[in-house]
């Protein structure tokens, strides 16, 4: 495909452009990942900067050898039409590409150390408004009934709460957590080990479908299309699956569980919160997630209440664009977040929000704002948790007010 044409110039378009199409390059190549991908694209600052380095000047970059160089070598001597059959396959499929840094990529995952330089998104991802507060639950394949029930009761009363449910749409825990967002009516994304054109496990095929049919979410990768659900990619997806999240919720987790990597990723990586249910003592389903509580890595969640509770102080934190504090350095001390550091009056507030600052007089229950706002109470509990989480209301036991400023 010719880029240029003589009536438009070069075509720069977000979808078709030369940054997007030279980072599709680095994509595609094989042996890079993201890490290197990341630390060339630091040191020469664009893609085309990192496709026409000289070997040399490539292996000056740590972590950067022969091979690595010869792999970059070689994406830069990719025939166009590879480029442009990527992209066919991509939008054939209903997917969209999302650049690190670039418009719509979600930036707490953006944040994380070794973030996914794209994702492939299918669906509706919202990082800015609907999708601002996600929180992850994850757990073992092989779960109890308990499990189950606990995994769809907390991820539906979160998301009706108005909280995006994350997860990675494997059998057991995941499964019930992704199914129990969409029966309340709420959001959900599904992190893949595989392609976004691929279904894994097979017998979700119609539970991914749901999600994208009806806007309730997205199916998100970072591998190519038609990459198939090998064991190798799961291990790495799980950083994504915290990464998308302020917090991390196991619901049970065996003691070899890829919950648990999740969970001390998100802890020690990325400086996340992680809570934990507690589960039966002696059964094998548990005993990972006993052992976080144990060990003091993770909260205990006793009610979706404790998951709102230990994320408000994060999501101040990301409402004020200062959660980058929160994983450059897990142990160093977190800056406060004080109330009167919230954003002026009607900043960044839906037309429903603001609807909702203006009926709140003094303290008032639900009910009573339900009936000033003339809000569904559906609606208002949602947008409720969202003003909280954005440091714009405080609870006063069940009275609500607006935070001090």
């Amino acid at each position: 495909m010719d880029e240029t044409s003589p009536e438009t110039g070069p075509d720069t378009s977000p979808e078709t452009g030369p940054d997007l199409r030279n980072t599709l390059r680095l994509w595609l190549a094989p042996g890079l990942g993201p890490v290197r991908v990341q630390s060339l694209l630091d040191r020469f600052a664009s893609p085309g900067a990192v496709l026409g380095a000289s070997p040399a000047q490539l292996q000056s970059v740590r972590g950067v050898g022969k091979e690595t160089a010869k792999a970059v070598l070689e994406a830069g001597k990719a025939p166009e039409s590879r480029i442009d059959e990527a992209l066919e396959r991509i939008h054939a499929s209903g997917a969209r590409v999302l650049v690190r840094g670039g418009q719509g990529y979600p930036e707490l995952l953006g944040a994380i150390p070794s973030a996914p330089t794209l994702i492939l998104v299918r669906g509706e991802i919202d990082p800015a408004g609907v999708d601002r507060y996600p929180v992850a639950i994850v757990g073992s394949r092989r779960c109890t009934p308990y499990g189950l029930e606990q995994s769809e009761r907390f991820a539906g009363s979160l998301a009706r709460d108005g909280l995006t449910i994350v997860s990675g749409g494997a059998r057991g825990i995941d499964s019930a957590a992704h199914r129990g967002a969409l029966n309340a009516g709420g959001r959900t994304l599904v992190v893949l080990g595989c392609g976004v054109d691929i279904a894994y496990p097979p017998e979700n095929a119609n539970l991914f479908d749901r999600i994208v049919s009806e806007g309730r979410g997205a199916l998100v990768s970072e591998l190519p299309m038609g990459t198939p659900p090998n064991s190798e990619n799961f291990p790495a997806r799980n950083r994504i699956i915290s990464g998308l999240s302020l917090g991390v919720v196991v619901v049970e987790a065996g003691l070899r569980s890829g919950a648990l990597i999740t969970a001390r990723q998100a802890v020690e990586d990325q400086g996340r919160e992680v809570l934990a249910i507690p589960g039966r003592i002696d059964s094998e389903a548990s005993r990972g997630s006993l052992e976080l509580i144990k060990r003091g890595e993770a909260g205990v969640a006793t009610e979706p209440g404790d998951v709102i509770n230990a994320l408000e102080p994060v999501g101040r934190h990301h409402h004020q664009g200062t959660h980058e504090a929160r994983y450059v350095d897990p142990v160093r001390p977190l800056p406060e977040a004080p109330p009167d550091a919230s954003p002026a009056p009607g900043v960044g507030l839906s037309e429903i929000q603001a609807r909702i600052l203006e009926a709140l007089v003094g303290e008032m229950t639900p009910d009573e704002l339900c009936k000033a706002s003339g809000l569904e109470p559906s609606t208002l509990r949602g947008e409720l948790t969202r003003l909280e989480l954005g440091g714009r209301i405080k609870r006063f036991g069940s009275r609500l007010a607006r935070a001090p400023r």
